[in-house]
């Protein structure tokens, strides 16, 4: 998830451009005027992410519930060989607890390396992949001095901040009385001004100063303390042999774990319950919500992504939402078989495209992606998402989403989405990992109400039914057409989608 600046609409996502003048995906046209009466068929969509909040008032309902036999050290807590109340598996847990922060993937590299190479002045007779170890040590030392630099900075503001708390006597300071604040110094000048700049944007004081200056320490410390910490390793909590890539069966069933925030958030954008008066409604009804716990604060590992894909197929997903992505992928081949797995398997697979504004076609930092290769258009069920905006302007693009005229098919909207959070409360979120669940719930609509259709046929008809870019949109800073920068030159369109559907 990112964070942009916004005018904030809880239901933008499902407006329709021609009647509302605001780039939605025409979700409540769709209902009104194609569904109405009709009864679709229920979707089983699994959400591989974080951890989803089971308790949620708009998601309980819809939780999927296993009832297969379980292998391996798969136990319930019965012992009765079957899991009758779980409503998914965590790959990030055990009977020890549950892992919840793991070092980025780099991080990884660079120790196993160490364990090869040691620190170079001794190298053993085999030197094969020395240069590259030397890359990734590189590239970690820059990350580890700009982290430390990042907590540098974001402490010295919050001292700042803090100076101005302490002389102004107000713990929680509104905006006339920022105005009124006489700082003593040039940096609670330059404070005071940005204050006056942004503060209108946010409930109180205290909402500003968290999201502005406490979220970037708490960020930087994790990175620091977690994701770039060679010393750092949590797998003993899982307990797997994790050098074993073809292992399957370790997890344990809490599907919450220690932080829900971001699956919760996504498991909403496709199914929140639709129209009882709580809440938001989700793109799709008559789904089934299977949370696999599988992406931690950090990297997700690639043997527990491959075991993901594999249990969502197993028993009975028909969509995979994976709102995740990395740099590096050491295992891509036991990923990349998975996921042959489940397209044999006639199963939808929606995949985030990306935060980091970059164009994928020439920089595929962001895997998983489609195993076929580039540019082929040998068939396939894989969709891969953009973020777009509200507005049918230049900035329709998101600012921080990636792009690529080859590798990612449509933009869906992903920014300032309004969707469930732990507790039963909501948020607004951005990110390209908001788009992918509007795309999955736009395809366990067709599946719902569609059923014979295959998995490349409701793929298909998603990229076919797009709502085509007539006006120019700016990415880093060229002003070109939509069709530069996906596939399709378009935003889904869950109304055009279930109207070409029918004709099938």
């Amino acid at each position: 998830m990112t964070s942009v600046k916004a005018q904030k609409m809880a239901d933008w996502q499902h407006k329709d451009l021609q009647h509302d003048s605001i780039f939605g995906i025409s979700t409540e046209k769709a209902y009104n005027e194609l569904l109405k009466g009709q009864k679709g068929k229920t979707v089983i969509v699994a959400i591989i992410d974080s951890g989803v909040d089971t308790t949620h008032e708009d998601l309980k309902p819809l939780l999927w519930k296993n009832k297969n036999e379980i292998k391996g050290n798969q136990k319930d807590d019965d012992g009765n060989g079957y899991v009758d109340d779980v409503n998914g598996w965590s790959f990030l847990g055990s009977v020890r607890g549950n892992l919840r922060y793991d070092n980025f993937e780099l991080t990884r590299l660079v120790r196993d390396g160490q364990s090869r190479f040691g620190d170079l002045s001794q190298l053993p007779a085999d030197t094969t992949g020395l240069a590259l170890y030397k890359e990734y040590k590189n590239r970690h030392r820059i990350l580890v001095a700009k982290a430390n630099q990042g907590l540098k900075s974001a402490v010295f503001v919050a001292s700042v901040v803090d100076s101005i708390h302490t002389q102004s006597g107000k713990k929680n300071p509104t905006l006339e009385e920022i105005r009124a604040y006489d700082p003593e110094t040039l940096n609670q000048m330059g404070m005071r001004l940005r204050f006056i700049q942004e503060m209108a944007e946010y409930a109180d004081f205290a909402a500003y100063r968290e999201k502005i200056y406490d979220k970037p320490i708490d960020h930087f410390k994790k990175q620091i303390e977690y994701n770039l910490n060679l010393s750092y390793d949590p797998r003993p909590i899982v307990g797997d042999d994790y050098k074993n890539i073809k292992e399957k069966y370790y997890g344990n069933n809490d599907v919450t774990g220690p932080d829900a925030t971001h699956g919760t958030h996504v498991a909403g954008i496709i199914a929140a319950l639709r129209d009882n008066g709580t809440g938001i409604n989700g793109v799709a009804d008559n789904v089934l919500i299977m949370p696999v716990r599988t992406v931690p604060e950090g990297d997700e590992r690639d043997k527990d992504v491959a075991n993901a894909i594999r249990y969502a197929v197993d028993n009975g997903a028909t969509v995979i939402n994976m709102s995740f992505g990395k740099q590096y992928t050491p295992n891509k081949k036991v990923v990349d078989e998975a996921i042959q797995y489940a397209m044999s398997k006639d199963v939808v697979l929606i995949h985030a495209a990306g935060n980091e504004g970059i164009n994928v076609d020439t920089e595929p930092s962001f895997y998983p992606y489609c195993i076929t290769e580039i540019g082929s258009d040998k068939e396939n069920s894989w969709i891969e998402v953009g973020a777009s905006a509200s507005k049918d302007n230049e900035r329709l693009v998101a600012i921080f989403s990636n792009y690529g005229k080859r590798t990612v098919d449509l933009f869906a909207p992903g920014v300032q989405i309004f969707s469930t959070m732990p507790g039963s409360t909501y948020g607004y979120y951005d990110g390209t990992s908001m788009a992918a669940p509007i795309v999955a719930g736009v395809a366990a609509l067709i599946r719902s109400y569609y059923p014979k259709l295959t998995a490349i046929q409701v793929k298909e008809i998603i990229l076919k039914s797009v709502t085509k870019v007539e006006n120019p949109v700016i990415i880093k800073g060229q002003s070109r057409h939509l069709s530069d920068f996906c596939r399709t030159g378009g935003i889904v369109n869950a109304y055009e989608a279930l109207k070409l559907a029918a004709t099938y």
